[in-house]
């Protein structure tokens, strides 16, 4: 069965990576953080056989371990939450409307909250049920719910707040 766990770890590495980046607002310190995810869950002596559970726990791992980190750096998660995301890099746009819509989402994450990145990240982007995810927060379905419901409303706000819009255009024969 050992031989088999990098194998059966392959199919949520992306998805692992993309949640890090959401708790963390870093790349550099999401690959640290998935990394040792992975790590952890190859070095468990045993997994949960059901596939739904296994990805729980996998997520789980994940989760622990940036509270861990948040901790051993002397700061509360309501610290880690109160700090803002950095805004990575932006991709040069070449008239793609599909990569304009996912950067405008992935900069408009970066603006949220980290609870809010945490539970859209795990619904809307992994894919976890309301509750999956509940059991993974430790938090009853309803709250994931509402929390969720907040998280889609903030995310909307910044994405209409940032919104590009064009400018009016002056008539031919006004000069100012």
């Amino acid at each position: 069965m050992a031989e088999s766990r990098p194998h059966r770890l392959e199919p949520y590495i992306n998805r692992l990576f993309g949640y890090a980046v959401c708790l963390c607002g870093e790349r550099e310190q999401a690959r640290d953080l998935t990394q040792e995810a992975l790590l952890k869950a190859l070095a468990a002596r045993s997994t949960p056989s059901d596939e739904a559970a296994y990805r729980a726990w996998l997520f789980k791992i994940l989760r622990n371990l940036y509270i861990d980190r948040v901790r051993r750096e002397g700061r509360s998660l309501v610290e880690a939450e109160a700090e803002e995301a950095p805004v990575e890099s932006v991709e040069i746009w070449r008239g793609d409307e599909h990569l304009l819509s996912a950067l405008t989402v992935k900069l408009a994450l970066t603006k949220l909250r980290p609870a809010h990145r945490e539970i859209i990240a795990l619904v809307d982007i992994a894919g976890f049920s309301y509750a999956e995810a509940a059991a993974l927060l430790s938090l009853p379905v309803g709250t994931v719910m509402s929390r969720l419901s907040r998280a889609r409303e903030a995310l909307l706000s910044v994405v209409v707040d940032n919104n590009v819009s064009t400018l009016p255009r002056r008539a031919r024969g006004d000069a100012s």
